[in-house]
């Protein structure tokens, strides 16, 4: 590793020959292809090659490569800022969620008796449970937003709104029947 750092190549290939496989068996397990995986195990010994001087010895030089491919694959997989999580076209999106279309008259009163449902399985809440969920799911507020809003600490609000949609589905269930 002393005489990668210093530039020599024959050196840096011995490593790469050492341990391109351990790199490239974590890289797949922690990548979705492997297209990816090849890609990782390329980013992260271009990586090591570049920073080689920063190698302390604190570890060995197979987990140090280890732990730039791990880095490495976490970037890989991690959505870039305003790229889309998803690549259905916004049609078939829309066609799936009914838009465009006319529901049948069987569909439109299914879609009503939903909502009433939904809306008296609601209305059975405590008003506490109703604030959560409203904050929430149809608001979209984030954790940290609704517990400020509420004067609840996180974990706390973490608890009530998955007691808060239990309580919802039973009241689903038993027809918008509070069991209160």
């Amino acid at each position: 590793m002393r005489r990668a750092a210093r530039g020599d190549r024959d050196a840096f290939g011995a490593l790469v020959a050492s341990h391109q496989s351990a790199v490239f068996r974590l890289a797949r397990a922690l990548t979705s292809s492997e297209a990816m995986a090849e890609d990782v195990l390329q980013e992260a010994f271009v990586a090591a090659w570049r920073h080689a001087d920063g190698f302390k010895g604190d570890s060995s030089v197979r987990t140090w490569l280890l732990a730039i491919a791990r880095n490495k694959a976490a970037r890989v997989q991690r959505p870039r800022a305003g790229e889309p999580t998803s690549t259905v076209p916004l049609e078939h999106l829309g066609a799936d969620a009914g838009w465009g279309t006319d529901p049948s008259p069987e569909q439109a009163a299914a879609l009503g008796e939903r909502r009433d449902a939904l809306l008296e399985a609601m209305e059975s809440l405590s008003e506490a449970d109703r604030a959560v969920l409203v904050l929430r799911d149809m608001e979209g507020l984030s954790g940290p937003e609704a517990a400020a809003l509420l004067d609840v600490g996180l974990s706390a609000l973490k608890t009530r709104l998955h007691r808060a949609r239990l309580r919802l589905m039973a009241a689903l269930r038993r027809g918008g029947r509070s069991d209160q």
